[in-house]
């Protein structure tokens, strides 16, 4: 039996909790991580360790932080690593995504909690968890943006914007912490996780009619790339923006 790919590897994910957050969660412990569950409700953090289960080569345990929160971010980052022994991977996942009805009614704390969530809170994480990986010899960072950095439509702007700056700081930091730390992008298209049970049919057949895939995205499909990313075998991977998307930014 081979070794799973992240055995003895420390992963933070945030926004953990739900969705592809827990998903990419599962993907990570089921390769051998210890998996640290984090979103800003540590309640909602030990319900989704309860359902990644004991089972597998890996581990999960609930960590409470709010990234948007930009004092909170580097003691947690060493109150990981004294309490696992180390940080390796770090997925940037947290998020939210506002839908403005027009573009003038959006309020200034709107915007500022929309950017200070997708997009403050990752670049001080990055730069806390990546000076420490470098201290340690090495690790892996992969931040979550959206297709919409690439193809947005004006009720998502704000989001947008935040994740297409995103994508600028996975460039910039990939080179600030290279060769010693690898830095990448993931820009997911339409996923069915449990906020897609939300939507209408006849949104999600916009979407996908917009598809050369045909169909929304499960999530296991993201979480097996962000594994990857994480491991060894993407070595030679850094600085990558990679939309998994269903073919979405092939079409125009």
């Amino acid at each position: 039996m081979s070794t799973p790919k992240l055995d003895g590897k420390v992963a933070l994910v945030t926004g953990a909790s739900r969705g592809l957050g827990l998903a990419i969660a599962r993907g990570l412990k089921d390769a051998g991580a210890t998996v640290i569950v984090s979103s800003r409700k540590l309640e909602a953090c030990e319900s989704a360790v309860a359902s990644l289960g004991d089972a597998g080569p890996g581990s999960a345990h609930p960590y409470a932080l709010h990234v948007g929160n930009w004092d909170s971010i580097e003691p947690a980052v060493d109150d990981i690593i004294a309490q696992f022994g180390g940080l390796d991977i770090v997925v940037n996942n947290a998020g939210i995504a506002p839908l403005a009805e027009n573009l003038v009614s959006v309020t200034e704390g709107l915007w500022d909690k929309t950017i200070e969530v997708n997009l403050k809170g990752p670049f001080r994480l990055m730069a806390v968890a990546g000076d420490r990986m470098v201290t340690a010899g090495g690790g892996s960072i992969i931040n979550i943006s959206s297709i919409g950095a690439e193809r947005p439509s004006p009720p998502e702007a704000m989001y947008a914007a935040a994740k297409n700056g995103l994508n600028a700081l996975t460039r910039a930091f990939a080179q600030e912490y290279a060769p010693t730390v690898r830095v990448n992008c993931v820009m997911p298209g339409g996923f069915a996780t449990d906020m897609s049970e939300n939507w209408d049919e006849e949104f999600i057949g916009k979407i996908v009619d917009r598809l050369p895939a045909g169909r929304l995205g499960r999530p296991d499909e993201i979480a097996g790339l962000i594994t990857h990313l994480a491991s060894d075998e993407a070595g030679y991977t850094t600085g990558a923006i990679i939309p998994v998307d269903g073919g979405r930014t092939s079409v125009y």
